[in-house]
């Protein structure tokens, strides 16, 4: 049987820097990040993608505001954004994807799928907003946005500043379909899922599927959705080409290989910080926890070459 592989895409898949955001700009980024994912399909993966969707669903709540505000169109909760931020988003990896196997002669069916991910509507998490959407503000301009429309905001730690509004984050508890997920991607098809964290819903005392206004972190629900479908490895494409012991200070050092047990101490001696890469790491213990061979994180230019990325696996490699 093929090795099945899940790759979460970060946000600087679609959007980078001071980018305004716009569709070219967006289309460019993600063309340039699959590329690296043709080796995989070449090495005979088969191969399911998901997605970030951070700074395109806050833009997508500051349209409705501006649309509310000026035209009196009414806004949609966040899990219609979230979901609608899935389909476009979706849409352009599918699209993009499909050009670059024509130009390497490579014939995949690529198959984009809304998604929906079940939490606890108990969750801590929606008492303590932490997940980052859209734009970076300066303090004032959080200042202001959060007097008129009550938003809630939190410092950036991996820019050199900077405030972004923070929504409720909770624990992916199940992903919807993955049975109909791991037999189209065993079946050789890709398939994109889960994009953005995947809609977040709940299940009521009726049984009923119900949404909720939350969104949820993409790496940790590729990771149940990794452990659902059974993948063999689990790749987190960011924008660093390894995870660091002891950032930013005098003794920083580059971990490439990490087993279960180390990463874990590394976490609860705080090594990782929550707003950037311990939910990385819990994302990549999660997915080792349920059977997964290798969880790998590195920078999305770096997927092909093995000499880069933090490997994590539950004992160490020979």
């Amino acid at each position: 049987m093929k090795k099945l592989a899940v790759v979460a895409l970060g946000g600087n898949a679609l959007l980078r820097g001071n980018q305004r955001g716009n569709a070219e700009e967006q289309l460019d980024n993600v063309a340039a990040t699959l590329e690296n994912l043709v080796y995989l399909v070449k090495e005979g993966y088969d191969v399911i993608i998901s997605h970030g969707n951070g700074p395109q669903v806050g833009n997508l709540l500051m349209q409705y505001d501006a649309g509310d505000e000026k035209y009196d169109i009414p806004q949609f909760p966040l899990d219609v954004a979230v979901s609608m931020t899935q389909g476009s988003i979706g849409y352009m990896i599918e699209r993009s994807l499909r050009n670059i196997l024509r130009k390497y002669n490579l014939k995949k069916d690529i198959i984009t799928m809304v998604t929906q991910v079940v939490v606890d509507k108990n969750d801590p998490a929606f008492q303590n907003p932490t997940k980052r959407v859209g734009k970076i503000y300066t303090k004032e301009q959080a200042d202001e946005l959060n007097k008129a429309n009550g938003w809630v905001f939190k410092e950036e730690v991996k820019t050199d500043g900077g405030w972004r509004r923070v929504v409720p984050s909770p624990m992916p508890k199940d992903v919807m379909n993955t049975e109909s997920v791991e037999e189209m991607a065993r079946e050789g098809k890709i398939v994109i899922t889960v994009g953005g964290g995947g809609v977040p819903v709940y299940i009521d005392d009726d049984g009923d599927v119900q949404p909720t206004e939350a969104v949820i972190d993409k790496d940790a629900a590729s990771a149940v959705l990794g452990e659902k479908v059974k993948a063999d490895e689990f790749y987190i494409l960011t924008d660093v080409p390894f995870v660091s012991i002891n950032y930013k200070k005098p003794n920083e050092e580059q971990i490439e290989f990490l087993n279960y047990a180390d990463t874990v101490k590394h976490m609860d001696n705080g090594m990782f910080a929550e707003g950037s890469m311990a939910p990385k790491i819990k994302a990549c213990l999660r997915f080792i926890e349920g059977g997964g061979d290798k969880s790998v994180i590195t920078e999305a230019t770096k997927l092909e070459d093995r000499s880069y990325g933090t490997k994590i696996t539950m004992e160490y490699e020979d």
